[in-house]
C-alpha cells in the first residue's frame, strides 16, 4: 500500500513543510473539535459509569479508541501531506466514511430507542455525524482538486519560491496550524541559537510576502483603485486610509477575531472555578443524595448534570485557559506582521 501511494510525484524541495492539499486548515480544526468532543464522550461515559453499581466499558472505551484513531489520522495526514503522496489519503477517506455510517447508525438507533434531544449523549452523537460528513467532505474535495484515485492526469502543484530559496528559513506561513499555533517550527533556530550566536546568515531571507516592494506594490494597487473610483467624484479626493484597509484589511479583522475569542474565553475561568466551588459544597452538604442507577438505559446525562461534575469543569477550565493563550498570541502575531507589511509599504 504505501508503495502504490509512492508513485505519486514527490517534488523536493528544501524544507519538509510544504502543504500540498486544499483545506488544509479546516481540516485541522474539524479534526481538533472532534478531539474535543471525543475528550466530551469519554467524559460523559465515565461520568454516567460512575452511577452505576456495575462497570459498563462500552460507555467509554469506544470514545477512547475514536481518540486515538483521530489523533492517528491527523498525524497520518500529516505525513502523506508533507511527502506528497495524495493517494495513500484513500485509506483516510474510507475511514470517515465507515465513521460517519457508524456514528448514523448510532444516532438513528438513539431516535429509535425514544432519547431525548436534551440528553448529551445523543447531542454528542449528533455532533460527530456532522464532524465526519464535513471531514469527508473536505477529502472528496482533494480528491476532485488535485484529481488523484479515480482521475487519469492528477494535477500537477509547484512549490512556492519561498520554499525553493534555500536563503528563506522564515516557514510561519507553510507548516501545519498545530506548527503556526505554537510556533514549533522556530524550535531548529532557537536551538541553534542556543549553542552558538545567531547572525544574519542563519536568520536567513525575509519571504517574498513580507518584502517592503510586495508591499509596497500591493498599497499602491489599492490607492490605484481608490483614484479610479473618486475620478467621477470631483467632490472626493482618494482615501489612503481606504486604501490601507483594502490591501491589508483582511489581517487587521483576523487577528481582532482571535483577540474576541481570547476575550470571551476568560469568562470560562471564573464561570468554570465558581461551578468547582459549587460543586463541592454541594458534595460536602449531600454526602448522601446520590443514588447508583442500576438501569444502564437510564444512565444519560443532561448537559446540565454533566457541567456539574467538578472534574469535567477542571478539564474545560485547562483547556480554555489554553485556547485563550493560543487566540491571545495569534492575534499578537498577527497585529506585528501586518504592521510590519503595512510600515514597509508606506
Amino acid at each position: 500500500f504505501p508503495g502504490w501511494g509512492s508513485q505519486s510525484s514527490k517534488v523536493q524541495i528544501h524544507h519538509n513543510t510544504w502543504l500540498h492539499f486544499p483545506g488544509h486548515n479546516l481540516r485541522w480544526i474539524l479534526t481538533f473539535t472532534l478531539l474535543f468532543v471525543h475528550v466530551c464522550e469519554i467524559a460523559e461515559g465515565i461520568v454516567s459509569d460512575t452511577q452505576m453499581k456495575s462497570r459498563h466499558l462500552h460507555l467509554f472505551l469506544p470514545a477512547i479508541m475514536g481518540f486515538v484513531a483521530a489523533t492517528v489520522s491527523i498525524v497520518y495526514y500529516h505525513n502523506i501531506e508533507t511527502s506528497n503522496f495524495p493517494k495513500l489519503l484513500l485509506a483516510l477517506f474510507l475511514y470517515w466514511v465507515m465513521a460517519f455510517v457508524t456514528k448514523t447508525i448510532k444516532l438513528v438507533r438513539y431516535c429509535q430507542d425514544g432519547v431525548p434531544f436534551s440528553q448529551l449523549r445523543f447531542c454528542i452523537t449528533g455532533i460527530m455525524v456532522i464532524l465526519y460528513g464535513l471531514l469527508m467532505a473536505v477529502e472528496i474535495n482533494v480528491i476532485r482538486v488535485r484529481r488523484y484515485v479515480f482521475f487519469m492526469n492528477p494535477q500537477k502543484v509547484k512549490p512556492p519560491e519561498d520554499l525553493q530559496d534555500l536563503g528563506v528559513r522564515f516557514l510561519q506561513p507553510f507548516v501545519n496550524l498545530l506548527s503556526k499555533a505554537t510556533y514549533w517550527w522556530m524550535n531548529t533556530l532557537i536551538i541553534s541559537a542556543h549553542k552558538k550566536p545567531v547572525d544574519l546568515k542563519t536568520i536567513g531571507k525575509l519571504p517574498i510576502a513580507m518584502r517592503a516592494l510586495t508591499n509596497y506594490v500591493r498599497l499602491k494597487e489599492a490607492y490605484e483603485e481608490q483614484k479610479k473610483k473618486v475620478a467621477e467624484q470631483p467632490n472626493r479626493s482618494p482615501s489612503i486610509w481606504l486604501a490601507m484597509y483594502s490591501a491589508f484589511g483582511r489581517p487587521i479583522l483576523l487577528s481582532s477575531t482571535f483577540r474576541y475569542l481570547a476575550d470571551l474565553l476568560g469568562f470560562a475561568g471564573p464561570l468554570c472555578i465558581s461551578g468547582i466551588v459549587q460543586g463541592f459544597q454541594n458534595t460536602t452538604n449531600n454526602t448522601n443524595t446520590t443514588e447508583k442507577v442500576k438501569d444502564p438505559s437510564n444512565s444519560y446525562l443532561s448537559s446540565e448534570e454533566f457541567l456539574r461534575n467538578v472534574y469535567v469543569l477542571a478539564v474545560l477550565l485547562f483547556l480554555a485557559l489554553i485556547l485563550q493563550r493560543t487566540f491571545l498570541q495569534a492575534s499578537y502575531y498577527v497585529t506585528t506582521e501586518t504592521g510590519i507589511n503595512l510600515r514597509g509599504a508606506l
